[in-house]
């Protein structure tokens, strides 16, 4: 944060902090950018009124000095005044001078001056005698030298005039001759100066109703020299003023020729409305500012009040795991009413999942007791149909050695039938023995009936075995078939456990087909033994009935040979079928081997998917302890 003091303020102070600026800021930027122009504007119009003025002044003046100047000119031309310059008689001038004093009331008197500076004619008496005794003064006066030049000054205007008693214009002009322009004397009209204030009254008027009574009207000479000051004579401030200047230029002769008219006012008068609307503005600003805090500090709070309650909710939540609480406020149509809505909609959500959540464990917890249940109960269906497995290796195991021995007593009975042939064939003389070696056979005989009537139980014990665990196997593979449903209810939490069962009911399906081939094989066996076992009978019969006949008469001797040959094939034919059913005992044992080692996977497989259910169990209840920290 680039300001930290403003990471510890609140949310409701920063944001009141930011209006207010963002308020102010251009607020007082448009102000003082409007306090600028205006001023500029009031500067360039009082600017304007004061050149206004000031021209106005000086173009009164300058119409004022050539109108006295002109009129002066003219009486300078009058032949009555040159008449008494030529006669020096003054009879007649006095009185042409004095009418024209009576005529303008701007003339303060009118004498006539000879070239020598004698005050000849007067528009009185008494002005006349008062020049008449300043003739040296008169000649020395910067008026009467620059008549005599035949130019016109405006000379003394700025001083108090003892024959006047104030502040006249004395403009002199030269008195010539008609037709040689010869100078006679000088003509003196005094004009009363302080007409000049009568002049500049409408624009202290004007300026009064501006509001500008600081306003002022100055005439100066070139050299500064002050001629007319609408304050009054010796009028002084030593605060600065606005001025503004109009000179008279000398495009013109006349007496003003180069005088400055200016015009000057107070600033403060003259900016006075600026300085009242700054103060206006300022107020309004400060009131706007004062207001746009009020009203961001009540937005604010606006804000943060249900931004507090969402909080005060979540904190609940998140410190008590209790999503029951109601959101105790009122939900609008603004970003803060969509987002409680939010929230609102969030903590139903929440409540529905965790309620689901609940649910769910308790399915998935009796789902995964039975689960086990099953897989425990298989285990020892399982477990029972191994140990039967391996009594019937034991006893494929006996079989097989019963049938090696049945397979050495055959052929121990074929070399004895051999023998016997042997002997039968020698003659009489061996028929003794051969009476006692077909009394052994006899016995042997019985002996390998006997042995064939027990291989034919063990046969018949074997396929009984091989039934039981073909129905161990259809059972496992039913108990598969049900897990995998189980499993495929389960969902998710449920696939490994499906491919356990899909195992199981695989091996289950290669049980049953075993089972199916060791019963061909046993079947087959059955049938040979039972020829043998018959081909036995009848073998014994005959060696009985040899016995019988050799024992009755001796000259059966060559039909004994030829029973003894009958005999001897026949053992031939048993020794084959022992044999054979030697090699079908030896496929029984190896299927038996195998359907163990299937047997014994199968086991394994058994204990992985109690050990999977275990794992489980376990996440079943780690999940319902995440569902137990909500309270809905």
């Amino acid at each position: 944060m680039p300001f930290p003091i403003l990471g510890s303020l609140t949310l409701r102070r920063r944001l009141t902090l930011y209006v207010a600026l963002v308020s102010c800021v251009p607020l007082l930027a448009l102000t003082w950018l409007q306090n600028t122009i205006a001023r500029g504007m009031l500067e360039r119009q009082v600017e304007s009124s004061l050149r206004m003025e000031a021209e106005g002044l000086k173009d009164l003046m300058e119409a004022m000095l050539s109108e006295r100047e002109v009129t002066a000119r003219s009486w300078a031309e009058d032949p009555v005044l040159r008449n008494a310059l030529k006669t020096r008689d003054a009879t007649a001038s006095d009185a042409m001078l004095a009418l024209l004093q009576r005529r303008f009331l701007t003339l303060n008197g009118i004498v006539l001056f000879t070239d020598d500076g004698v005050a000849l004619s007067a528009s009185t008496p008494a002005l006349r005698d008062e020049y008449a005794r300043l003739s040296a003064d008169v000649r020395r006066s910067p008026w009467f030298v620059e008549a005599q030049q035949e130019r016109t000054t405006a000379e003394g205007v700025t001083e108090v005039n003892p024959i006047y008693q104030g502040q006249v214009l004395p403009l002199a002009v030269p008195v010539l001759e008609a037709g040689t322009h010869r100078r006679l004397g000088v003509l003196l009209a005094a004009f009363d100066w302080g007409q000049v204030s009568e002049m500049v009254k409408p624009a202290l008027a004007r300026a009064a109703l501006r509001g500008h009574q600081s306003f002022a009207l100055k005439v100066l000479r070139p050299n500064g020299q002050v001629l007319f000051d609408s304050r009054g004579a010796g009028a002084h401030d030593d605060r600065e003023r606005l001025v503004v200047a109009a000179v008279d230029g000398v495009t013109v002769r006349d007496v003003g020729d180069g005088w400055r008219f200016e015009a000057l006012v107070d600033p403060d008068e003259a900016y006075a409305p600026l300085i009242q609307a700054r103060a206006l503005v300022l107020t309004l600003a400060a009131l706007f500012v004062a207001a746009a805090a009020a009203g961001s500090w009540l937005l604010a709070r606006g804000f943060i009040r249900p931004i507090r309650a969402l909080s005060e909710v979540m904190l609940h939540v998140v410190k008590e795991g209790d999503l029951s609480r109601k959101l105790d406020m009122e939900v609008g149509q603004d970003e803060l009413g969509e987002l409680a809505g939010a929230f609102l909609q969030l903590m139903a959500s929440l409540r529905e999942t965790a309620g689901s959540l609940n649910r769910a464990t308790r399915v998935l917890g009796d789902t995964v007791a039975e689960l086990q249940r099953t897989s425990e109960a298989q285990e020892r269906n399982v477990s029972r149909q191994a140990a039967a497995l391996q009594e019937t290796q034991v006893t494929a195991q006996e079989i097989k050695q019963t049938s090696m021995l049945a397979s050495e007593k055959a052929d121990a009975v074929l070399n004895v039938a051999a023998r016997a042939e042997a002997v039968g064939r020698a003659g009489e003389g061996a028929l003794r023995e051969s009476m006692g070696g077909f009394q052994a056979l006899s016995e042997q005989v019985g002996q390998m009936a006997q042995r064939i009537a027990q291989l034919n139980e063990r046969t018949q014990q074997i396929g009984g075995i091989t039934q039981t665990v073909k129905d161990l196997a259809d059972q496992s593979n039913m108990l598969a078939l049900n897990a995998a449903i189980e499993a495929v209810r389960s969902g998710e939490h449920g696939k490994g456990f499906g491919v356990v069962a899909r195992e199981i009911r695989s091996l289950a399906d290669q049980s049953i087909q075993a089972t199916e081939r060791v019963r061909d094989i046993l079947g087959d066996l059955g049938n040979a033994i039972l020829s043998a076992a018959k081909m036995t009978e009848q073998g014994y019969v005959r060696v009985t009935e040899g016995l019988e006949q050799v024992s009755a008469t001796g000259q059966h001797l060559n039909e004994l040979a030829t029973i003894i040959q009958d005999n001897a094939s026949a053992v031939r034919q048993i020794a084959g079928a022992v044999n054979q059913q030697n090699a079908g005992i030896a496929q029984i044992f190896t299927a038996v081997t195998d359907l163990s080692g299937m047997m014994d996977e199968t086991q394994a497989g058994l204990k992985a998917t109690t050990e999977a259910a275990r794992r489980l169990q376990e996440v079943t209840s780690q999940m319902e302890g995440v569902a137990r920290a909500y309270r809905i």
